[in-house]
């Protein structure tokens, strides 16, 4: 650094007993011998430092991850105001009712612009590794700036050997891996917006990271905000930051404040973040809810047969369903005349609602649970819905309908009262009149939807409809459990990276469509992190993973097993390449996947993502541990070499293949190799003696 005009020393150490043990004072006089020119926060893992023009750099465990970025600056179009002159600082012990105890500094800054920068950075000590950010831009010159927004948690990853990778809570259309190496011409915008009529939303965070450690960046705002999450590769190495877009005049004396923001820094990849993410959106009230124990039951759903189902077809399936091991047997798209009324289809259900009940109790005499598909918040230009209620429509500020692609309807306002209490009572239909005991809500525009400036409406504010679709959602699952307490409501945004606002009530969360087995566990793998110990990821039709017949990937991540298999063929014009008939050898796999998984009921354990980096350890591994005893999945085309089994305790453990039933001998923790050959997959336990 040069010309440093004015250096303040400032750290504060948290942690274990940090906090009380070692003050303010303290910290900063050992500081000032080792540098006296920054001021910041930090804790045992985290440390955010300022320098005297307010840029940042942020390390690992003391390590440094960045040099000194423009991480906080006000956007004009093109340009950026970035650089703050050093003001003053101001720090405190604080107690956060939900979040616990807490120090928090306050640092201020001036640009040559006029305007003053105001950083509230808060680290909290049982959230480890995490500095909460807001920063507040007061406009203290005599004129007006046109602002178009602001950028938070900007910061260059240096490059290290080995590259990086990525992940990104954000949908795109072309339903992209959630997890990606970042290539020489990585850019990614990772807007929480809308990448296309009916596909937006997501999870508020994106990491970066490299073999020796990363770097996450989100917000932590109790309401869904679009903001974007760019990620690119970058001249030294890769980069990353949170983007809000306010297009204002500040106006001389006004301010602008940012969205609460996190920077986090972790040594492996992003598990252990979005574990702190959901830490911390736990304490606001955001989490998973509690369970049925039908929602960890292996699913059939009979969308193999497609639209065209006949009623005859599913009801003589249910007998080799049951056979083979699922307990979930659900009636998929078809059964009804449009979308948006939810009329039963009469050329299947002559008898209308009569029919439909006894439907269910077919279901349920055959021994299996009954769930239905519906897809919610649409209705058809041909539905009476549409007709008679125009008024339901979500518009955008010119006036435009939202598209949803696949049925070729129109996206409903979720937060319009009258279209949460349609919904919520076609819900209460479902379950309470027609006996269904689950839902599988299905479509990629349920997970996030754009501003809604339709007048009927009297929004105070366009983006309601966005922050409000949460809202929706929990009108739903209450609406379903009122009914019947132990119903399962499943939510598939098909191909979209789940909008984690919205998952507080949902009761199953399955892979939404995945397009390899390598979506179905990266896609768990970040689950188990968002949503903890007890809730239920489902793998999806295991038609979709690769070969059509992979519920390896599905086991090992402990997910749900589902499949959409027919019986005893296919119908008629099924076409080439989309045959999901269940043969004599696929039946024998498919009996010993759901004997495995009823045997260990891997759902119900502890993922622990953070002993394996998804990015860099070879092979692929995924590990779950139940009671003293540790189920481990490994992943490769091919493999021939030494595994490390990570996690192990004190003792002796037992090494043994469950899915072939052999022994692979003893290890402990000093001593905790084991050689494996194997293709595509391998399952190790290890029970301790």
């Amino acid at each position: 650094m040069t010309d440093m005009k004015r250096r303040t020393v400032l750290k504060i150490a948290l942690g274990g007993a940090g906090l009380a043990a070692l003050p303010a004072a303290t910290a900063a006089a050992a500081e000032a011998k080792r540098d006296p020119r920054i001021v910041g926060v930090g804790d045992t893992s985290i440390t955010v430092e300022f320098d005297d023009q307010l840029h940042s750099r942020v390390a690992l465990n003391g390590s440094q991850l960045t040099q000194f970025d423009a991480g906080e600056a006000l956007l004009l179009g093109e340009t950026a105001i970035d650089t703050f002159a050093y003001r003053e600082h101001r720090t405190r012990k604080t107690w956060h009712s939900r979040h616990g105890a807490g120090v928090q500094v306050t640092i201020e800054g001036d640009s040559k612009e006029g305007v003053r920068k105001t950083v509230e950075l808060t680290c909290y000590q049982r959230l480890s590794g995490m500095a909460v950010m807001q920063v507040t831009y007061t406009n203290l010159s005599g004129t007006s700036f046109d602002i178009t927004g602001w950028r938070n948690g900007a910061h260059e990853l240096l490059q290290s050997p080995g590259g990086f990778y990525t992940f990104s809570g954000s949908t795109h259309e072309d339903r992209r891996d959630w997890v990606q190496p970042v290539t020489d011409d990585f850019s990614q915008q990772n807007s929480l917006g809308m990448d296309a009529s009916d596909y937006g939303g997501g999870t508020p965070m994106a990491t970066i990271w490299r073999r020796t450690g990363g770097l996450s960046v989100g917000h932590v705002e109790p309401e869904a905000r679009i903001l974007r999450m760019p990620v690119r590769k970058s001249e030294h190495g890769a980069s990353v930051a949170i983007e809000g877009d306010t297009p204002r005049t500040l106006k001389p004396g006004q301010r602008l404040t940012t969205d609460t923001t996190f920077v986090t820094v972790h040594p492996s990849d992003h598990f252990v973040p979005l574990q702190r993410y959901r830490d911390y959106m736990g304490d606001l009230g955001l989490r998973a809810p509690k369970v049925a124990k039908s929602a960890y039951a292996p699913v059939w759903c009979a969308w193999g047969y497609e639209r065209n189902f006949t009623v005859e077809q599913v009801l003589g399936t249910l007998p080799k369903v049951r056979d083979v091991g699922f307990k979930w047997a659900g009636l998929d798209d078809g059964w009804q005349t449009n979308e948006g009324d939810w009329d039963i289809n009469l050329a299947k259900f002559p008898g209308g609602d009569a029919d439909m009940r006894a439907f269910t109790r077919d279901i349920r005499d055959a021994g299996l649970l009954p769930r239905l598909w519906w897809a919610p918040l649409a209705a058809d230009p041909e539905s009476n819905l549409f007709k008679e209620h125009p008024e339901m429509l979500l518009l955008d500020r010119d006036g435009n309908k939202q598209q949803v692609t696949w049925w070729d309807a129109w996206t409903l306002c979720p937060a319009y009262q009258p279209v949460v209490d349609y919904f919520a009572g076609q819900a209460r239909k479902f379950i309470g009149d027609w006996g269904y005991e689950g839902l599988k809500i299905d479509g990629q525009h349920l997970n996030g939807v754009t501003p809604c400036y339709n007048p009927a409406h009297g929004h105070a504010r366009p983006e309601e409809s966005t922050e409000g679709l949460a809202e929706f959602w929990k009108a739903i699952h209450d609406a379903a459990h009122a009914e019947n307490r132990n119903a399962v409501v499943e939510l598939c945004p098909c191909g979209t990276a789940f909008a984690f606002h919205n998952l507080p009530y949902v009761d199953q969360y399955p892979g939404s469509d995945p397009t390899s087995s390598y979506q179905v566990r990266t896609k768990g793998k970040s689950m188990k992190a968002l949503m903890g110990q007890g809730s239920s990821y489902a793998g999806d039709h295991v038609e979709l993973s690769d070969g059509g017949n992979d519920f390896a990937s599905s086991y090992g991540v402990g997910a749900v097993l589902s499949t959409k298999f027919t019986y005893p063929s296919d119908p008629p014009g099924t076409k080439p390449g989309r045959e999901k008939v269940l043969t004599p050898e696929k039946e024998a796999l498919w009996r010993k996947w759901v004997d495995l998984y009823e045997k260990n009921m891997l759902p119900t354990g502890e993922y622990r993502g953070e002993l394996y980096d998804v990015g860099f350890d070879l092979p692929e591994t995924h590990v779950i541990a139940k009671n003293s005893t540790l189920h481990y999945a490994f992943y490769a085309d091919q493999w021939d070499g030494d595994v490390e089994l990570r996690g192990l305790g004190k003792g002796e453990y037992t090494v043994t293949d469950p899915f072939n039933g052999t022994s692979l001998g003893t290890v402990d923790s000093r001593h905790n190799t084991v050689r494996l050959t194997f293709e595509k997959f391998q399952l190790v336990v290890a029970e301790r003696h």
